[in-house]
């Protein structure tokens, strides 16, 4: 896919098939967060889990619909991948989000370019982050907490190409 129609096709999928995200599919997405910039280029503040787990997935879903108030909530939408990124706080303050949100928008990129559906978590982050056993389980590195994470797998529909509409407005200071 051209790199244009990929920014068009990109959007959040919360409904996917049954079908497992193969080795070959995610290597790509996982290369994506690889190249990734981070700020200093402080790569090891940086750590990316893979979980396919369905234990976890079910334990995440109980903590996200207790923690938001929201029971029977499935707050990975029956994705079958999460790619979790963690990160070291440090200097500049906040700097493990930026670095975070830059690692994210490669592989939200590359999954769409791979054909996959993605979308961006966040709530399940936080009520995981309010978890310290659930948080035991990922075996972070120390010092590492879990900032964002991505759900992968097969849409349910096909991706689709937008229309281009200016949505942010811009201003200019010349």
């Amino acid at each position: 896919m051209e790199f244009s129609q990929v920014l068009m096709t990109r959007a959040s999928c919360r409904a996917y098939t049954d079908e497992a995200v193969t080795e070959a599919e995610l290597a790509p997405v996982l290369a994506a967060a690889q190249a990734a910039p981070v700020g200093m280029a402080a790569y090891n503040t940086v750590h990316l889990t893979v979980i396919r787990s369905q234990e976890f997935f079910q334990a995440l879903s109980e903590a996200t619909a207790a923690f938001m108030h929201k029971e029977g909530m499935n707050p990975l939408y029956g994705a079958k991948t999460l790619v979790l990124v963690s990160a070291k706080p440090g200097m500049p303050p906040a700097i493990e989000f930026h670095n975070t949100g830059c690692i994210m928008e490669n592989m939200l990129l590359a999954a769409t370019d791979a054909g996959l559906g993605s979308v961006y978590i966040m709530g399940a982050i936080a009520a995981l982050n309010a978890n310290p056993a659930l948080v035991a389980k990922l075996g972070l590195p120390e010092g590492f907490v879990p900032t964002a994470a991505i759900a992968l797998g097969h849409p349910a529909k096909p991706l689709a190409v937008r229309e281009a509409k200016e949505k942010i407005a811009v201003d200019y200071l010349n």
